[in-house]
């Protein structure tokens, strides 16, 4: 089975190979931006990632083998010009907090081992709504994007050390405004254990 290095490299001469980084990467991509913005505008944002990924396949850095860093960056960049729409999607979050969710893409297992972070995120959807985005950001590509801190790094543009210094912050903004419960995860439970544990 190729690399996802090695399948944008051939696309640069056969572009009906880049079919297949889509294949591959669609549910991910996907997944990722319906937490950010709803499923409805996720669809959009899905499209114009690959779209502008196909467009810039000759820049795709190769010492990287998977290119899901370099997706989930041109996607958190696609979600910059639907901020409005990811605002809306966060005060709804803020009123189901509490509530309980089902995952809705019948990804069971997954469900189950991201469960309590997800449950957090929730419950701590107000404060991260407040989060300058480039925090919101680190924050969401770290929670829900499963990219370890070079990973998100590379997403981002910025140094590895940003990426942990970004991630502190964070965790001490949210535990300050969080509620007990969540409190408890940032501090030794499933938030904080994420947040600081992956290298």
């Amino acid at each position: 089975m190729s690399t996802d290095s090695e399948i944008i490299l051939r696309s640069v001469e056969e572009p009906a190979v880049f079919a297949e980084l889509f294949e591959q990467h669609a549910r991910m991509v996907g997944r990722f931006a319906a937490r950010r913005v709803g499923v409805v505008a996720a669809e959009d944002i899905l499209s114009e990632t690959f779209l502008v990924a196909f467009r810039r396949r000759k820049d795709f850095d190769a010492a990287w083998q998977s290119a899901t860093p370099w997706l989930l960056g041109i996607a958190s960049r696609v979600l910059k010009k639907h901020r409005a729409v990811e605002a809306a999607h966060w005060r709804s979050l803020v009123m189901l907090a509490g509530r309980e969710i089902g995952e809705g893409d019948g990804a069971l297992e997954e469900a189950a081992d991201r469960a309590d972070a997800e449950a957090s995120l929730r419950s701590l959807a107000p404060s991260i709504a407040k989060l300058p985005a480039r925090d919101r950001d680190t924050l969401l590509l770290y929670a829900w994007g499963d990219l370890t801190y070079t990973e998100v790094a590379h997403a981002l543009g910025v140094p590895t050390g940003t990426v942990r210094s970004r991630l502190n912050r964070v965790r001490r903004r949210l535990a300050a405004g969080a509620p007990a419960a969540a409190a408890a995860d940032l501090e030794g439970g499933a938030v904080d254990g994420p947040v600081g544990s992956r290298a």
